[in-house]
C-alpha cells in the first residue's frame, strides 16, 4: 500500500494549519454518556433561543429559499442604518462576522508584507485567518488582571502595522475596556494602521454609551476605525450566520468588490431584521443574561472558585482544584462548559449564562463534585 503524500500544490500555510476548536456539542455528549438531558453553556449562544418574530419570519419567507438573495444584503443595510441612525453606505452585511474577519484580512493587509496585531489571547480566528491568508501576526500579552496593555500594544504598532484587533468585551475573559481608553489608544495610531474592535458580546454590557464608540461614529474623526457586531449572540442567529461591520464607506466599497455576492441566505437577511425589530425580546434576553451573570458570580465565588469580572454574556473563572478534570466531570453529568486550553489557559474554565434553571443546575452538580 503506497503511503499518502501531501498534494504537490497545498499552499505551505495550510499544511500545519489547526482549524477552529468549536465546543462540544449536545449530541455528542448525549451519545457519549447515554444522557436524555444535556444543557450547553459553552459556546455563549442566546439563552433564550430565538425571537418570536424571528421565528415567523422564518416561517414565512421559507418558500423564498429557492431564489438567490441580493448582493450585499441591501434590506438588512437599510434597517441597521435606520436601527443606528448611521448612513448606509458603511454597513457591510456578512456571513456572520468571521466573514468580515477574512476579508479584512485579505483587502487591507498584503502577505508577506504586513502584520496584524492582537493580544494573547484572543478569538482564534484573528490568528487563523491572517495565518491563511500568509500574514504574520504579532501578540501581545493581556495584563496579569486580563486588562488590555494598551502601551505595549502601541509600542508594537509600527510601518507594517496594517490591522490592530481588539475584542470588547473581551472573550475569553469577559475584560470591558471604556469608549475613552479605546479612542485615545486609536487616535494614536498611524494613519495607515486599522483599529478592528469587535463588538460581538456589546449589546450585554452595562452603561453602553460609555463603551462604545459607535454611538458618536459620525461626530468621530477617526477614518481607521472599523466596528464589527453580530446577531449570533444577543439576537440569537448563531446558526444562521449574520454579521455585520461598521466602517468608512470607501472601505466598505473595496470589501464589496471582492465579498462573495450570496454569502448572506434569504431567511438569515430576513430573520435580522426582524430580529432587530423585537426589543421585547432584547430585553428579556439582556434580563436574564444580566441576572445569571450575578448569580453566577456569587455562587461559583462561593464555592471556591476566582471569578474574573465581564460585561459578556459568559464568565470566566479558574477553579479551586484541577480545571480539566472539573470539566470532565461535569460532562459526565450532562453540563458543557469550554476548557480554555487552546487559550493557552489551562486552569480556567468559561461558562456561558444560560437560563436560570440551567445556572442552578450547574451550580448543584458543582457542589456534588
Amino acid at each position: 500500500m503506497k503511503s499518502r503524500q501531501t498534494p504537490p500544490k497545498i499552499q505551505p500555510q495550510v499544511l500545519d494549519f489547526k482549524p477552529y476548536a468549536a465546543g462540544l456539542s449536545i449530541a455528542e455528549i448525549q451519545a457519549r454518556y447515554q444522557l436524555n438531558r444535556v444543557i450547553k453553556l459553552s459556546s455563549n449562544e442566546n439563552p433564550l433561543g430565538l425571537s418570536p418574530l424571528v421565528q415567523r419570519s422564518i416561517e414565512k419567507n421559507a418558500a423564498l429559499g429557492f431564489r438567490y438573495p441580493r448582493p450585499g444584503s441591501p434590506d438588512l443595510s437599510r434597517a441597521l442604518a435606520d436601527f443606528y441612525a448611521i448612513p448606509e453606505d458603511r454597513f457591510l452585511v456578512c456571513n456572520g462576522s468571521d466573514e468580515a474577519i477574512d476579508l479584512l484580512m485579505r483587502v487591507l493587509v498584503r502577505p508577506g508584507k504586513d502584520q496584524v496585531l492582537a493580544c494573547d489571547p484572543c478569538f482564534s480566528m484573528y490568528h487563523l485567518q491572517a495565518k491563511l491568508c500568509g500574514v504574520a501576526v504579532r501578540r501581545v500579552p493581556v495584563n496579569p488582571d486580563f486588562s488590555l496593555p494598551w502601551e505595549r500594544l502601541l509600542a508594537e504598532v509600527d510601518a507594517r502595522t496594517g490591522l490592530v484587533f481588539i475584542t470588547n468585551p473581551d472573550n475569553p475573559s469577559g475584560f470591558t475596556a471604556s469608549r475613552d481608553e479605546i479612542l485615545k489608544f486609536a487616535e494614536q495610531l498611524p494613519a495607515s494602521c486599522f483599529l478592528v474592535l469587535d463588538e460581538a458580546y456589546i449589546e450585554f454590557a452595562d452603561n453602553l454609551d460609555q463603551i462604545s464608540p459607535l454611538q458618536n461614529l459620525l461626530k468621530l474623526d477617526l477614518p481607521n476605525l472599523i466596528i464589527l457586531r453580530t446577531f449570533s449572540k444577543m439576537y440569537g442567529l448563531a446558526g444562521l450566520r449574520v454579521g455585520y461591520g461598521i466602517m468608512p464607506p470607501e472601505i466598505r466599497e473595496y470589501l464589496l468588490r471582492v465579498k462573495s455576492p450570496f454569502s448572506v441566505n434569504i431567511l438569515a437577511e430576513q430573520a435580522a431584521i426582524a430580529a432587530l425589530s423585537d426589543q421585547d425580546f432584547q430585553g428579556a434576553t439582556r434580563e436574564t443574561v444580566q441576572n445569571g451573570r450575578t448569580y453566577l458570580s456569587r455562587e461559583l465565588t462561593r464555592l471556591g472558585c476566582r471569578v474574573f469580572p465581564s460585561q459578556a454574556n459568559f464568565l470566566m473563572f479558574q477553579p479551586p482544584g484541577s480545571a480539566p478534570a472539573l470539566f470532565e466531570g461535569l460532562l459526565e453529568q450532562g453540563l458543557i462548559l469550554r476548557p480554555l486550553g487552546s487559550y493557552g489557559l489551562d486552569n480556567f474554565l468559561r461558562v456561558s449564562i444560560g437560563k436560570m434553571s440551567e445556572n442552578q443546575a450547574l451550580i448543584k452538580a458543582m457542589e456534588q463534585l
